[in-house]
């Protein structure tokens, strides 16, 4: 990995579905992965992704849509309050294009470390290994 997860960083590991919250407790460039939270999707028929759904798009897709955007929204404010300093995202490659479109500049500035794989049915050991 060219870059390192530093000390105390926010893990978020999410897909269209939920998103794990853990915490490096491990001096950088060593994982030690803590579990602070889960989130999971709220109100998606009320919320929406921004606009109306393309026609070629699934409610399924829409859905998975809207989670990545409360995510970011979720994560903004989290960053606002100063819960973290540095970002780490895994996240499959979809969601992690549908995470960025919703994004904060300072979130997205935030961010140290991204990984495009599916990780959010793995164990916290199989996530600190692909980390490392």
């Amino acid at each position: 990995m060219p870059k390192s997860v530093p000390h105390h960083a926010l893990v978020v590991v999410a897909d269209g579905h939920g998103a794990i919250l853990l915490r490096n407790e491990g001096p950088a460039g060593d994982v030690s992965l803590r579990e602070e939270r889960r989130l999971s999707p709220k109100n998606l028929r009320d919320e929406g992704p921004s606009g109306s759904r393309p026609p070629e798009q699934t409610p399924r897709q829409t859905d998975e849509a809207t989670f990545a955007k409360q995510l970011a929204e979720a994560l903004y404010k989290m960053k606002q309050s100063g819960d973290f300093k540095d970002l780490v995202l895994v996240a499959d490659p979809q969601t992690l294009g549908q995470f960025r479109d919703a994004m904060h500049k300072e979130l997205e500035a935030s961010i140290v470390l991204t990984l495009a794989k599916e990780l959010t049915n793995h164990s916290i050991a199989e996530i600190a290994d692909a980390l490392r």
